[in-house]
Parts: C-alpha cells; structure tokens; sequence
C-alpha cells in the first residue's frame, strides 16, 4: 500500500532542495505547482521569494492558500512554460536565482478518474492539463490513421504503433471510443502477447497524453526562455519521468557546451520507490549557468524534429 503522504509528495524533494540550497532573499521559479509540494519546501527552508505557475486551473485554490499564508513572498500566475518570459515581464522581475520543472501528469491529475490521464481508472478520454483545447477523445476520433500512428511513435516509443492505431481506426468506424478503459482495452486486445510488466496501454496513452498537451515543445521553449532568465551561478532543475523528456533535457544542457555545468543525474533512494512506486522511473538533472551569454537551442539540437 502506498502512504498517502509520498502519493502526493514531490519526487526527489529532498534531494532537490540539497541541489538548490534555498536562501535568504533570493527568488526561485516553480514553473510546475501541481499541489504545491515543492514551493512549500523552499519557502520553509528560508526567507526567500517563489514565483509560482501551473497550467491546470484546478491547483487555483491550492495557490490561494499559499498567498495568504506567504504573503509577498509567493506568487501564483496560472500559465504554461511556453509564457514564463511573459510572467517575468508581468512581475517586473529580470532574473531569478533557480528554476524547477517536475514534468509530466501529477499524482492528482491521474488519481481523479475525470481528468482521462488513467488507463487504470475509468473516465472520459479528456487528457487536458489546461482543460482547453482538443481532447484525446476528439483527436483519436476524427484523426488519420497515419497521423495517429506517427504520434504514437514519435511521442510514446510505441514500436506496434502502426497495428495500435490500425486496431483504434477499426474500432472507431464502428463505435465512437469515449472512455480510457474502453480505449485500453482495445489496446490490451492488439497486444494478446504482450509479456512485459508494464501495462501495454502506457505507451500509448503517454504520447496522446504529450501531443495533446503540446509537452515536448512546452519543455523546450520553458528551457530556454528559463535559461536566459537566469541569474549567474543559478540552476534549472528538472525532474523527468520519462525517456523523451529526459532526452530533451540532456541534450539541451549538452548543446549548452561551457556556457553550462551539467551535475551528475540523480535518482530516487530504493525507500522513497518502496515507498512511493511512481517515483521509481525519475532523474532528476541539474544545468548550472556559468555564462551571461544569452543562447538559444533549437529542437533539432535536442534531438527532436516534431
């Protein structure tokens, strides 16, 4: 059984927190707030400033608490990390002395059945982190069968990406998929001998999931719009729990070259994954930013050409 407490504690917080050291009267950037796990141990660890985003609106009432507990010391704007130039500019602040991102869907967002990020849990096939825009029920209903395919691939690693949208095409033109468990169990039925601990599912749902929510061009924009909004000697912490996101990362901060110092990778203590199962596939990668130089890495350079 999992405890509650780690179900919805930040992955690696401590180790995040030795990483970043929090001090008096510096500013550090939270640009994921989810339930506020994070700011909550920086702001306790020193007198010092956060400026918060998110972009569900469900984590409002969460913020709001932390307004008026924090005072001026915290600040929550609901936006994305395509924007974080735009709060800078918003706040009239110049430069902050760290930026953290913990990518990827929350441990609320998956434990609430009608939000559609489970394929454990039986809801609408929604997948929305913004709850605007497209969901994965419109998309997967009214998208080309390559297109479909081409997605599953390049977001998810999904290798039977071709049969998976073929088998969801099928299906479609016969009945309209409006639920995760029906959309997974058409899965499941493709994947007959399917042998691996890991649902046949997840992959599939991971990329609709990313394209849906634009997440590998918001990561790369966030990156480095944080970068050149950085103070020198300050850090971007990222934590990752999957392999494209991790990717971008890496090579991001490679691209960087002696601009940068990268820290070695950081993963969970076996007791927090005993603990906490979900946290199991984290990394936690650290870019320290060395020159004043303003850069900017293009996708392709991080390994992607979506």
């Amino acid at each position: 059984m999992i405890d509650d407490e780690f179900k919805h504690k930040p992955v690696l917080i401590n180790e995040v927190i030795e990483s970043i050291e929090p001090a008096d009267d510096k500013i550090y950037f939270d640009a994921t707030f989810g339930n506020g796990g994070y700011s909550k141990k920086i702001l306790s660890s020193s007198n010092c400033k956060v400026i918060a985003i998110d972009r569900d609106p469900s984590v409002s009432s969460k913020a709001k608490e932390f307004e008026e507990k924090y005072k001026d010391r915290f600040k929550f704007i609901e936006s994305r990390f395509s924007q974080i130039k735009k709060v800078m500019e918003e706040l009239e602040r110049e430069k902050v002395n760290c930026f953290l991102f913990d990518i990827g869907v929350s441990s609320m967002q998956l434990d609430n059945a009608n939000r559609g990020f489970s394929f454990m849990k039986d809801g609408p096939l929604d997948m929305r982190m913004s709850n605007t825009g497209k969901t994965a029920g419109e998309l997967i209903n009214t998208i080309d069968q390559n297109e479909l395919a081409d997605i599953l691939f390049h977001y998810g690693d999904e290798r039977n990406s071709r049969r998976i949208a073929r088998s969801i095409i099928n299906y479609r033109n016969k009945k309209e998929i409006k639920s995760t468990l029906e959309l997974a169990d058409i899965i499941k039925k493709n994947n007959k001998n399917f042998k691996s601990k890991i649902n046949p599912a997840t992959k599939t749902f991971q990329a609709l999931r990313m394209f849906i929510n634009n997440e590998l061009e918001e990561l790369h924009s966030g990156l480095n719009q944080a970068l050149n909004l950085l103070s020198i000697a300050g850090k971007i912490c990222v934590v990752t729990f999957h392999s494209l996101e991790d990717r971008m990362v890496k090579n991001f901060s490679k691209a960087l070259g002696s601009s940068v110092k990268v820290e070695k990778v950081i993963k969970p203590s076996d007791d927090e994954v005993r603990l906490n199962p979900r946290s199991r596939s984290a990394k936690l990668r650290l870019i320290q930013k060395i020159s004043n130089q303003n850069k900017y890495i293009p996708i392709e350079e991080c390994g992607f050409s979506l």
